[in-house]
């Protein structure tokens, strides 16, 4: 694990690894991939990028450490999620899931509204399962896909390792790094706002849904950021992953389809330090607000922008997610074998949401780091299809076992939604302990504006 750790470091910094410590193994899990290693690593890579900020300030971080039980446990946070000690609502619609073709298997989205009517409409079936089942049971699987993707909704077939890696979005995804981070701009080099904590006064305009971009919100409060979570009153949104990765974020609304919505936007970023977006590639540009622009209204910004497909390839705007690609990509199809079934067998975790989220935290304070040291503004990229492709290099494991003991590391505490449980923050920093100031809030709570720093 130090190595794949040491590479993932030198992807992001171009520096040779700092002390670090990973304890545990990786029989945790089942399955053969090795997703203990690489949720180690990205959690490690995070805590290591906090650390460097911590130098900055004059702080020596101590050694970092990451277990791997406790990596295990944070890639699979909504798992430990309880409500006043009830079960959350599940996140999966209830058309959404597995369907047989006369060729192969499709996984479909409907975990929203809008996903579900374009999963509808473009099979000609109501919102039943028997109903959607017998109308693909009778196309290609290919078929259903690109019906399903061309009227706006969200699917994937179950392509083998081989069948991915031949196909243009699986060769474009190829020639893409693990993340990206590239100077956009000039700009004077930013001060950090005076703080014990790594991100201490530096604030965080996200702009996120579902799973990757809120995971890295989540961490970069842990570590002291102002996070503002903007979204839209008219939005859907899915329950259990709200109260799972809103810690230490405040939530407002703004409505970006309205032009005084977007003028208030544009009042929030001239007076951030980092905007985290997980809109499809070309979606904020199309409104105004790309890279460059927002770094046009505050030089010295920090943006982030998470794919699912990538930024190149004839896939780069389509809607993905962590199912979709493992579906796309081989993973489904790979775990299906090594089961011995001949249904789509998915990794034990959303890992590549959160792998990324937390590779996309590492980023970010990377990128942080880069504007008080050499200036400038600069993006961060990063996918969950380039996540699935380094997880695939990293080889593979023996099946792990499913009864571990995972008591000691989640907490009970109150919320705007009642008594949560969840699991506690990963990653041990010494110099600065991460934590989160407070539990999730309800969607729209707060005001969109920025607080003072020591409010």
């Amino acid at each position: 694990m130090q190595d794949v750790l040491a590479g993932v470091w030198r992807t992001l910094t171009g520096e040779s690894l700092p002390p670090v410590s990973l304890t545990g193994d990786e029989s945790l899990l089942p399955g053969t991939f090795r997703v203990e290693a690489a949720a180690t690593a990205g959690i490690a890579a995070a805590t290591l990028a906090a650390g460097e900020l911590l130098r900055l300030r004059g702080i020596g971080p101590g050694t970092v450490s990451v277990d791997t039980r406790h990596a295990a446990a944070a890639v699979r946070s909504e798992m430990f999620l309880r409500v006043n000690g009830e079960l959350p609502p599940s996140p999966w619609g209830p058309i959404a899931g597995d369907y047989l073709a006369s060729d192969g298997w499709v996984k479909l989205h409907a975990n929203y509204p809008r996903h579900e009517a374009a999963i509808c409409w473009s099979l000609g079936v109501p919102a039943q399962r028997d109903a959607v089942a017998k109308t693909v049971a009778a196309k290609t699987a290919a078929e259903v896909e690109s019906a399903v993707v061309t009227a706006g909704g969200a699917a994937a077939l179950m392509r083998s390792r081989d069948e991915w890696l031949a196909h243009p979005q699986g060769q474009a995804v190829a020639g893409l790094p693990l993340a990206e981070i590239r100077q956009i701009g000039d700009a004077p080099k930013n001060t950090l706002f005076d703080s014990d904590r790594p991100l201490g006064g530096v604030r965080v305009l996200e702009l996120t849904h579902v799973l990757a971009g809120p995971v890295a919100g989540r961490v970069l409060a842990a570590h002291g950021a102002n996070v503002l979570h903007v979204g839209a009153a008219h939005l859907p949104r899915i329950p259990a992953l709200t109260m799972d990765t809103g810690h230490g974020k405040r939530s407002g609304f703004v409505a970006l389809d309205t032009e005084g919505g977007r003028a208030r936007l544009k009042k929030l970023i001239a007076r951030a330090d980092v905007v985290l977006q997980s809109f499809r590639p070309g979606a904020l540009e199309r409104i105004g607000f790309g890279p460059e622009e927002m770094a046009e209204l505050r030089p010295g910004l920090v943006t982030a922008d998470l794919s699912a497909y990538g930024w190149a390839g004839p896939w780069a705007r389509r809607r993905g997610f962590d199912s979709l690609v493992q579906m796309a990509s081989g993973i489904a199809e790979e775990g299906a074998r090594v089961a011995g079934t001949d249904r789509p067998t998915p990794l034990p975790a959303q890992a590549l949401d959160h792998t990324t989220g937390w590779l996309a935290a590492a980023a970010i304070m990377t990128a942080v780091r880069r504007t008080v040291v050499e200036g400038g503004s600069w993006n961060v990229r990063l996918s969950l299809a380039s996540t699935g492709r380094w997880l695939d290099s990293l080889g593979r494991k023996e099946p792990g076992s499913s009864e571990v003991d995972y008591s000691d590391l989640v907490e009970e505490v109150d919320s705007d939604f009642g008594k949560l449980r969840r699991v506690k923050m990963a990653g041990d920093l010494p110099g600065a302990q991460p934590h989160w100031d407070h539990a999730s809030h309800l969607p729209g709570a707060d005001s969109a504006v920025w607080h003072p720093v020591n409010s």
